[in-house]
């Protein structure tokens, strides 16, 4: 079997670190366009995987085709997800008109069915240049488009400011990641947008493309209400999808966040204190690349900058780097051995405070704490950081055992969190199920895994009434099935 190589205009590329072939086929010299298929790099600028396809049409004299679709079909499909991703859609439509790059979308609906399109316009391209995603449905659709198209397959990462591949193999705790990683960030951290030397691609699709680029938010809200999908998870007011919003959080950023990281990002209290930006840079919206580049032309002290960057690229991308090595980064297996160990030990333990799923996705137990972080999920479609290690470590007391507890997490996360789904998310919450070392109490349920309590929470100044407050919210009442899915989201039935 021939060995997958990335095409030669790629190896010489400074980028290449980036890209791997999914696939041993060659270009096709014949190909109408080089594909590039976009699932949640959702931005025009600053994206490697439109820059690789631009870098390959360069050399063939062929336009890119940049392609986005979204079906109805896919795990916890909801207003909430398709308004975020249309709104970004959108605006990568229009982005890559400004460089010069034709961008077609797709939106799944009854009287707009396109089966297999992916394959269908793979089928005349030279090749097909896709996101490198370790995650979640991206990761299995990308292996099994390269193992039944003809087309070359090129996958590119566009979620890291440092590529995996740059970094050595085997990287084994976060300190030493953090140290090499620190090392190659400054070579990582310029770049500039490839220039496309054939026009937009005009000719022939083998479907009718949805022209989001000239939708108002009333076409993308009638749209999504037309779509067999969950209504009753609305979209969050507080994140709307849209590069807009990514100009306006990093301004806040360096004007009002920054400034008082120290004191003010533990405190959830203080909506100062975080940046939001994780749903954005989840479905790509905006990079790393771009925040680092705020942060570091702010006038922002540099010890600030170094915790924030701390945040955004050593735990960000160790979990991105710790995805690639792991099968099914979503699974419960990937929680430490002997933390598993642990908590299996003590499966049978009695729980006097198991809550009903119902409960739990609404935010309705008998733990104030945990029902003020639940709401954030719920209503906002985001956490704050400093509460996702209480939120998910609880998790473990108020569920049967411990699969159970992972995949509750999971589905509380993935179907309600606008960064969930995400290696990060993932990561957290490993980490919550396992730290990064046994306590020294062997505790009922946890046994040496460590707890967390919400004292420290309710002892910062206005915490407890925050607490209070943010548990009352109003809520949304949904459908809620008699058990979490048990297993990753690989349905190899859904259609491409």
């Amino acid at each position: 079997m021939m060995q997958a190589e990335i095409p030669p205009p790629l190896r010489a590329w400074r980028e290449a670190p980036r890209c791997r072939a999914l696939n041993a086929h060659a270009l096709r010299a014949d190909g109408r366009y080089v594909l590039c298929w976009l699932q949640q790099a959702l931005r025009a600028d600053d994206n490697p995987a439109i820059d690789a396809a631009i870098l390959l049409g360069n050399a063939l004299g062929l336009p890119v085709l940049v392609y986005h679709g979204l079906r109805e079909d896919y795990p916890f499909a909801s207003d909430r997800f398709h308004r975020f991703i249309l709104g970004a859609s959108r605006d990568l439509a229009a982005g890559c008109r400004a460089r010069g790059v034709a961008c077609v979308q797709h939106v799944d609906r009854a009287e707009r069915r396109e089966r297999g399109l992916v394959y269908r316009l793979a089928e005349v391209a030279a090749a097909v240049v896709l996101e490198d995603q370790p995650a979640f449905v991206a990761q299995w659709q990308a292996q099994r488009l390269a193992s039944k198209s003809g087309a070359a397959v090129i996958a590119v990462n566009a979620a890291c400011l440092v590529p995996p591949a740059a970094l050595d193999r085997g990287v084994g705790t976060t300190a030493a990641f953090r140290r090499r990683h620190a090392a190659a960030r400054d070579a990582w951290q310029d770049w500039s947008d490839e220039s496309a030397l054939s026009g937009p691609y005009d000719g022939p699709l083998p479907f009718v493309p949805d022209r989001l680029e000239t939708a108002r938010d009333t076409d993308l809200d009638a749209l999504i209400a037309s779509l067999d999908i969950d209504h009753a998870l609305s979209p969050s007011m507080m994140l709307p999808g849209s590069r807009a919003e990514v100009c306006i959080r990093l301004r806040r950023l360096t004007d009002e966040v920054l400034p008082d990281y120290a004191e003010a990002r533990g405190d959830p209290a203080r909506p100062e204190g975080a940046s939001t930006l994780s749903p954005y840079l989840h479905f790509g919206v905006v990079g790393p690349r771009e925040v680092m580049a705020a942060i570091r032309e702010s006038a922002v002290p540099a010890e600030q900058q170094e915790k924030f960057a701390d945040e955004l690229l050593t735990w960000r991308e160790w979990f991105h780097y710790k995805a690639r090595t792991l099968a099914v980064p979503e699974s419960y297996a990937r929680v430490p051995d002997w933390a598993r160990a642990q908590l299996e030990r003590h499966a049978a333990d009695p729980r006097p405070e198991h809550e009903s799923l119902w409960a739990l996705v609404h935010g309705e137990t008998r733990d104030e704490t945990w029902n003020a972080c639940q709401k954030q999920y719920l209503v906002d479609g985001w956490m704050h950081n400093n509460l996702r290690m209480y939120w998910a470590k609880r998790i473990l007391a108020m569920t049967p055992d411990p699969r159970t507890a992972w995949a509750t997490a999971c589905y509380l996360n993935d179907r309600l969190s606008l960064d969930g789904r995400d290696p990060s998310t993932y990561g957290n919450l490993a980490w919550a199920f396992g730290d990064a070392a046994p306590g020294y109490r062997d505790l009922p349920i946890y046994g040496l895994v460590q707890t967390r309590t919400d004292k420290a929470m309710r002892k910062r100044p206005g915490g407890t009434e925050w607490i209070r407050a943010a548990a009352a919210r109003e809520r949304p009442t949904l459908a809620v099935p008699g058990a979490p899915p048990s297993a990753p989201y690989l349905d190899e039935t859904v259609p491409i």
